[in-house]
């Protein structure tokens, strides 16, 4: 075990950040609770679906003994009801962060949302509100349609869009062609526009840790087992319940998650268990293939490697130890 010392910011006044990051399954949890067992870090969660109450096994939040030993912040903070975006993220996790700094402790934080890290580095466009009848247009031609034809009109209004936005990516496939129809410009030019007020390096120097599969098909078949699990564990009662609500409806943000999208296609009986269960892995398949595409994106991951066997803890609890004790913040990848 590695004791670490009191954090100290660097020459130019900047506190250390832990940003955890990987895709779906890969156990991201437990190795930011293996952290904290080691380190003085105040965990934040970066999930779009873990922000929810009530949406717990599907989102594999962590169990409240977990929380209470480790509290998590940004975990159970809206109702459902009410939609979360990338904006309120950075706003919060800024501010989690800060009171991390206040307390001594090194913000560690730990998720897939890669949408989420994306604003939170880099900023984020004022591109225009949503405009709800306009949408509902949209929607309707995309159910007229298909996402293929809407997507090839992006790509012929906006062919850098087009390239970052998958077909089957209906939400942002429809805020794209949004945004281009509400402003008169492509949504790829206010991502141009992004705003730079606040960014994550101004006060805080990040230390990047992936996580990454070493092995993809074990990773599929993790992926499938959880799936049961979560099953198992009461998934579809858990949607019932949220069902039973009365205010809430499957166009929600909520409940457009990976799984709960299904579950909730399954119980308005719109597909039997077996097909529920079927698109359930596709969709998070597919979950894992766009963020292993934003990894390899990713500018601070193209530094030289650091690759760790799944059980050398000690000799993890070390890299991360040397690293936050660095001025070159080097990133570290581990595979598992």
């Amino acid at each position: 075990m590695v004791d670490l010392a009191a954090p100290e910011a660097d020459a130019t006044g900047r506190w250390p950040v832990l940003l955890l990051m990987g895709p779906t399954a890969t156990g991201k949890t437990d190795l930011a609770l293996a952290i904290a067992e080691r380190f003085p870090v105040a965990l934040i969660s970066v999930d779009s679906a873990m922000v929810y109450r009530g949406l717990d096994i599907g989102s594999a939040k962590p169990p409240p003994s977990v929380l209470a030993r480790h509290p998590h912040a940004l975990v159970d903070i809206r109702d459902p009801a009410e939609p979360y975006s990338a904006a309120d993220f950075r706003h919060d996790a800024m501010a989690a962060m800060a009171a991390a700094r206040a307390a001594g402790k090194v913000p560690l934080l730990v998720g897939g949302t890669m949408l989420y890290f994306n604003v939170l580095e880099r900023g984020i466009a004022r591109m225009p509100a949503s405009d709800p009848a306009l949408r509902a247009r949209l929607e309707a031609r995309l159910a007229a349609e298909g996402s293929a034809l809407l997507h090839e009109e992006l790509r012929a209004r906006d062919p850098v869009a087009a390239e970052r936005i998958h077909p089957n990516n209906r939400q942002r496939l429809l805020r794209a062609l949004e945004v281009q129809v509400a402003s008169g410009r492509p949504i790829s030019w206010w991502w141009q526009q992004a705003d730079a007020g606040a960014p994550l390096t101004r006060d805080f120097r990040p230390h990047h840790l992936a996580l990454l599969p070493a092995d993809r098909a074990e990773l599929h078949a993790r992926i499938e087992r959880r799936f049961d699990a979560m099953l198992a564990a009461g998934l579809l009662e858990e949607v019932r319940q949220l069902r039973a609500r009365g205010d809430l409806h499957g166009e929600l943000p909520a409940l457009r998650a990976v799984g709960y999208r299904q579950v909730w296609s399954h119980l308005s009986a719109e597909c039997d268990a077996a097909e529920m269960r079927r698109q359930a892995l596709v969709a998070t398949r597919g979950l894992l293939r766009r963020q292993l595409t934003w990894l390899r994106k990713h500018a601070a991951l193209e530094w030289p490697r650091c690759e760790l066997a799944p059980a050398a803890d000690a000799a993890l609890a070390g890299v991360i130890h040397a690293s936050l004790n660095s001025a070159e913040a080097r990133p570290i990848v581990i595979e598992r």
